[in-house]
């Protein structure tokens, strides 16, 4: 069993510095992800990182823990570099290495801190009089890493991590000032699409030096004592707000149990239909998350979830969102601070804690689900603030050679949120531990040879609640050019829960269509697959469960989803009770109909 608990001690009551130069500090560390941040995307060249922002940009101390994160980042990329940081260590003591000035160290080791082999960390040490004082680091998705198939994403038949793509484990790129070229050749030689992807790499390095030369100037301006105290005391802050919240809810032990896809045309059992279980045991003003019970890794699959990195990140994204909600909280501090009250208990040789070398580039998916499991067992103690089921995302990787040269393309095709207290589910939106941003149309069209036929939401398929569920979305490439494509998807065989009354959301689906208009139903994962020129793929994306009872909706709600389409008259009534005229509400009816119901 292994224990993956709170890395810090409880905070001192004691603030270690006045509030008002707290603040300005906390500012100013804040303001310096965020200028990492805009510099990472101006200077990147694919449209994952300048678009769809998936990307992380933060500061550490010189032990790793976190002081700030760029805002515009997804947490499954700034959230894990903490890790990178501690890999990094461990790695470079275990060799008898030392950090020193002018280096910058490369890292995607998913067994020492990372995410997965694709998110590839950049880490810039800070020195203030010959001592190490802290890191900046950015870390960001790469289109291709030099794995079996073309892409990152998408690669969901790999048998173990070296499968997987290059890996590099605390790799000095430059030392003491000093560009090592060895390092960049071989990243060249072994990657597609490489100018592309190395020069995103080389934006990634620009950006971090940028914190770094600010974190540096910020500590020479007020004092390295000073902006410690200020950290620490921040650090508190937001472990006694995080702990404030858990001692608000009633102790007691709440489990859920869900099921994702694994690999649905796989005769073995032992790769599809798999649970995670989540027990959430409250007490007093801290919690244990118990994944016991979650199915055992797949050892030859890559969909297991390295434990740091991925699974502590959708725990911890996933409980600060539903207790520290910054509709009501305002903007907290994001640091380690937050993660202190929180353990996490996970089996070793399961999903969420595979043994080495088990594969798990295709984490994304399972990691999604196990935010949403976490979020259902909340459910029981904190029901007004949890959405119902989401619809999960789904990865198309594309790929091609123009004129003997790779091209690699990320689709990240958006889920969709279940109701809410108070609100209906988000429509067509990347949920719980992913935000990226879509990536727009004309940015698809005029760089690569594909199409968009159709970008749109799904007919009639809003699961019935008081307050409805998302809507996912239908969306139709066609291939301009020879080519290939891979998918690192789920969501085909379990709908989303419904909640407290409400219907459980859709399912999604997947359908590549020939020149000749042949279909053939996709899985939720597919390796590599060539395709035409002229060939089609559509999707159609999950649907979000419904929260409450659909007839206590109000009438007008109904009736405007009718007249937006996003169901039907017919649907109105039989789901709601709703009785739709022509383009109006006929209230009549409607009290009739429910009366009749109830």
């Amino acid at each position: 069993m292994n224990v993956h608990a709170a890395l810090r001690p409880k905070a001192d009551a004691k603030t270690r510095i006045d509030p008002v130069t707290a603040a300005v500090i906390h500012g100013a560390l804040e303001n310096i992800a965020i200028e990492m941040g805009h510099k990472l995307m101006r200077m990147s060249y694919s449209s994952i990182i300048r678009e769809s922002e998936d990307f992380g940009a933060a500061l550490t101390d010189a032990e790793g823990r976190q002081l700030c994160e760029c805002k515009m980042s997804t947490p499954l990329q700034s959230g894990p570099i903490p890790g990178y940081i501690r890999g990094i260590l461990k790695i470079m003591a275990a060799r008898g290495e030392t950090v020193r000035p002018g280096d910058v160290i490369m890292h995607n080791d998913p067994y020492g801190g990372a995410s997965h082999g694709p998110d590839v960390g950049f880490c810039v040490p800070v020195f203030l009089d010959g001592a190490l004082i802290g890191f900046s680091v950015t870390t960001a998705h790469h289109l291709d890493i030099g794995a079996l198939s073309p892409g990152s994403c998408g690669i969901v038949d790999a048998v173990d991590t070296y499968a997987e793509g290059l890996q590099f484990k605390a790799i000095k790129v430059v030392s003491e000032g000093r560009r090592n070229e060895a390092v960049w050749h071989m990243l060249r030689d072994n990657i597609r699409a490489s100018d592309l992807v190395v020069g995103d790499m080389e934006a990634q390095v620009k950006a971090a030096e940028i914190g770094a030369g600010r974190y540096l100037a910020l500590v020479q301006q007020y004092g390295l004592a000073t902006v410690n105290a200020a950290y620490e005391d921040l650090m508190d802050y937001s472990e006694r707000l995080m702990r404030d919240a858990i001692r608000a809810l009633p102790d007691g032990d709440y489990t859920a149990t869900t099921h994702f896809d694994g690999y649905l045309d796989d005769p073995d059992p032992a790769r599809r239909e798999l649970p995670i279980t989540a027990t959430i045991r409250v007490r007093g003003d801290s919690l244990v998350v118990d994944l016991t019970g979650t199915a055992p890794q797949v050892p030859d699959k890559p969909i297991n979830m390295p434990l740091e990195g991925t699974v502590d990140c959708a725990v911890w994204l996933t409980i600060r969102s539903i207790l520290l909600d910054s509709v009501t909280y305002g903007n907290i501090p994001q640091n380690s601070g937050l993660t202190r009250p929180i353990e996490i208990i996970a089996p070793k040789g399961t999903l969420t804690n595979p043994i080495f070398p088990a594969p798990v580039i295709a984490r994304f998916c399972p990691g999604n689900a196990l935010a949403d499991t976490v979020m259902k067992a909340l459910a029981q103690a904190v029901p007004t603030q949890v959405s119902a089921g989401i619809g999960n995302l789904r990865v198309i990787a594309f790929s091609g050679l123009n004129e003997g040269k790779h091209w690699v393309h990320m689709e990240i095709l958006e889920g969709s949120y279940g109701g809410r207290h108070g609100l209906d589910g988000m429509d067509a939106v990347d949920t719980l531990y992913a935000n990226t941003r879509n990536n727009p149309i004309e940015d698809i069209e005029s760089h690569l040879p594909i199409r968009v036929d159709r970008y749109e939401l799904r007919d009639n398929t809003a699961a019935p609640g008081q307050w409805r569920g998302g809507i996912g979305t239908v969306r139709e490439f066609t291939c301009l050019a020879d080519g290939g494509f891979s998918v690192e998807g789920d969501g085909h065989r379990f709908r989303p829960w419904g909640f407290d009354g409400g219907t459980d959301g859709h399912t999604a689906s997947l359908t590549l269509v020939d020149k000749s208009g042949a279909q053939t139903p996709l899985v939720s994962k597919v390796p590599y697959h060539k395709v035409k020129a002229g060939d089609h793929l559509v999707s159609f994306g999950p649907c979000g469960g419904g929260y409450g009872d659909p007839l206590k909706r109000d009438p007008q709600a109904v009736l405007f989803d009718v007249l937006e389409g996003y169901i039907c008259a017919e649907q109105a009534k039989t789901d709601y009770g709703v009785v739709i005229s022509g383009k109006s509400l006929d209230a009549a009816a409607t009290t009739a109909e429910r009366a009749r119901r109830a």
